[in-house]
């Protein structure tokens, strides 16, 4: 879009104070404050000229566009105003880099901080002035172009039908009936207000319609602006031209007075074919009209039967008549768009081969002609079953083909067409047979045993007698035990007793995954059986020996010795305390002093196997080395080695809020 002055100048000031640097001191070089103060001249000017060589190449040159857009810019926008607007922007375009060269020149000699800065003022002032100028400038090439995006997407080079004629004669209902265009419709003159453009297809090619506003019959000074568009369309779009009556004269003009305008135009028609469509025929017949209006259409028929208008055929124009239709009914209106294009297709192909590219490919083409090798008669084969079918259908009868049985026999999807039937074998009993099955040169078939299948079912038999005679002898293959005794069958049932309380026990222990709480031995044990005598019975009476196994349970039941006591009972045996030991002090199992003798008896004195460590001092030293290191860690909170967390020093949802009034500004 084209923007208004002021909306210009505040484009490209604030695109000059965002893209170029906004802080300069007193205390800067000379050279350095030049510097700032150039480069913004020069951005801005930059600015406006990248802005306006946009402008101005985006807008169609009148001189470079085809005839019809500029005769249609001519009618909708005032050539002469157009082209006024865009010289305007052109000439601003070139004082603006010569003020932004002329002050660069003088910022060159600036010395000081405050004359640099007057002087880029100064030439910005003055660009800005140059804009303000060329306000109404840009605010009717916005209008211009606004309007321009509305406007329709002619060809002036493809097939085109151009309908014209007077307001209300049905323009508009025929291009709604040969197109996908909705063209609005009303009963009242000039409903269509500028040229509307449809599609179409005939004959598998793409036609343009162009349904243009009614014309009234005026000198050309005295017809508007809606008229005129019509008028350029007609006298530069190779197009064929219909022009449409009303011979019912319902649209308010009578026969005469659209005669007398086809007449008054006719000279827009020269070198185009030209159709004279007579409307509204089922209001009114031809026949049923006056003489004299018969008289004016034979007129028009003559005219257009005339020897500037391509005939089609080898009919002459006097045997034509008019078409006539009625796009209430949609009689007669597929036909005349059917002839309006034969015309054209008949037109431009006279033109191509009139021209000298025609006659280029014509040389170019050679036929050849075969000569006769002897004088033996060949006379052209024609097929027995082709003479045949002619000779039926002379007779009046009925050829059943494809389709028809495939009617008869379910349509399609159902009916599978007999392709054998036509094949061309020396017996026609052979159509239908199998086709062999070659494999590696040889045809299967010879290889086919033809009593397979009676062997087959044979084995099959033979297989079902061996199974019933193996399932019959089975219980003589079974071997034979002996039965269990009384002690035999008690033991086995406490076998299965304990083997189904350990599978409850560890399915129990897998569903819970080692989170179940342990259970007090009061509870576990409530009627106080699970004691080492008891173990020892059982497992005597089984016939093992317990103590072994009464030994090591009662070990692991003792509580721990306190050492105190171990001192008092020496080899010396009167439980007096070794004098040796007293002064002696014990060594510490953990590196910290302030740990509780309860934390360091949990250090093992002696190595675990597979520590890599000799003995207890190794063990001890080992472990004040650990606590050594992670002392570093503890000080800054950390777990370990692998605690990587960042705390946050400052929350921003703490040290962040919203910026007053005014505040906004930073530069």
């Amino acid at each position: 879009p084209v923007p208004t002055a002021k909306d210009f100048i505040d484009i490209v000031l604030s695109k000059t104070q965002r893209q170029t640097p906004t802080v300069i001191h007193r205390g800067y070089a000379i050279t350095r404050i030049r510097q700032f103060y150039m480069r913004k001249v020069k951005y801005t000017q930059q600015s406006w000229h990248e802005k306006l060589s946009r402008i101005l190449e985006d807008f169609p040159r009148v001189d470079d566009v085809h005839p019809f857009y500029s005769d249609l810019l001519n009618v909708l926008y005032d050539k002469d105003h157009y082209k006024l607007a865009l010289g305007q922007l052109n000439t601003a375009r070139n004082i603006i880099d010569k003020i932004s060269k002329d002050y660069v020149k003088l910022l060159k000699y600036g010395d000081s901080l405050y004359r640099c800065k007057q002087l880029k003022r100064a030439a910005m002032g003055r660009m800005c002035t140059m804009m303000k100028k060329h306000a109404a400038s840009l605010a009717y090439l916005e209008q211009v172009r606004q309007h321009m995006s509305r406007l329709p997407s002619i060809d002036p080079n493809t097939r085109t039908i151009l309908v014209c004629g007077y307001p209300n004669v049905g323009k508009s209902s025929f291009m709604n009936k040969v197109t996908r265009a909705d063209v609005e419709v009303q009963p009242y003159a000039f409903t269509t207000k500028s040229i509307y453009v449809g599609h179409t297809d005939y004959k598998y090619l793409r036609w343009q319609v162009l349904d243009t506003p009614g014309i009234l019959d005026r000198p050309l000074d005295e017809r508007n602006t809606i008229e005129m568009q019509s008028i350029t369309a007609l006298a530069h779009l190779r197009a064929v031209v219909l022009y449409v009556v009303d011979i019912s004269e319902q649209c308010g003009f009578t026969i005469k007075q659209q005669s007398d305008l086809f007449h008054s135009i006719a000279p827009l028609f020269a070198n185009k074919p030209l159709v004279v469509a007579l409307n509204k025929t089922d209001v009114a017949k031809v026949e049923e009209l006056k003489e004299s209006d018969r008289e004016l259409l034979e007129d028009m028929r003559k005219f257009v039967a005339g020897p500037s208008t391509l005939q089609l055929g080898e009919d002459d124009g006097e045997h034509q008549q008019l078409p006539t239709m009625s796009t209430l009914s949609e009689d007669g209106v597929a036909d005349v768009k059917n002839l309006c294009c034969d015309r054209l297709l008949a037109m431009r192909v006279e033109q191509k081969l009139a021209g000298r590219r025609a006659g280029d490919i014509l040389n170019r083409l050679h036929v050849a002609q075969p000569k006769a090798r002897d004088s033996k008669s060949r006379p052209p084969s024609i097929p027995a079953n082709l003479e045949e079918m002619k000779a039926r259908k002379a007779r009046g009868e009925k050829i059943i083909t494809e389709k028809d049985l495939q009617e008869q026999n379910g349509g399609a999807g159902v009916y599978s067409a007999d392709f054998n039937k036509h094949y061309l074998l020396a017996n026609d009993e052979w159509k239908y047979d199998v086709v062999p099955e070659i494999y590696n040169g040889k045809n299967v078939a010879d290889f086919i045993d033809p009593e397979i299948e009676a062997k087959l079912a044979e084995l099959e038999r033979e297989e079902e007698e061996l199974e019933k005679q193996w399932e019959a002898e089975a219980h003589l293959r079974e071997p034979k035990e002996a039965p269990l005794t009384e002690e035999e069958k008690q033991l086995l049932g406490e076998i299965k007793l304990r083997r189904k309380k350990l599978v409850a026990e560890h399915r129990r222990k897998k569903s819970v995954a080692g989170n179940s709480s342990k259970i007090p031995a009061s509870k576990a044990d409530p009627e106080g059986k699970r004691t080492t005598r008891n173990m020892k019975d059982s497992l005597e009476s089984m016939g093992l020996d317990a103590d072994k196994a009464v030994e090591r349970a009662r070990s692991q039941s003792r509580g721990r010795k306190r050492e105190r006591s171990s001192s008092r009972f020496q080899e010396g045996g009167d439980g007096d305390v070794d004098e040796d030991m007293e002064g002696v002090e014990k060594k510490r199992t953990h590196s910290s002093r302030s740990r509780s003798k309860s934390v360091a008896k949990r250090v093992a004195q002696t190595p675990a196997s597979g520590s890599g460590l000799k003995n207890a001092e190794a063990n001890i030293k080992a472990q004040r080395l650990a606590d050594l290191a992670q002392r570093k860690s503890s000080k800054k909170a950390r777990s370990g080695e692998g605690d990587r967390v960042i705390v946050t020093k400052m929350p921003k949802h703490l040290f962040s809020g919203k910026r007053g009034n005014g505040k906004t500004d930073r530069r």
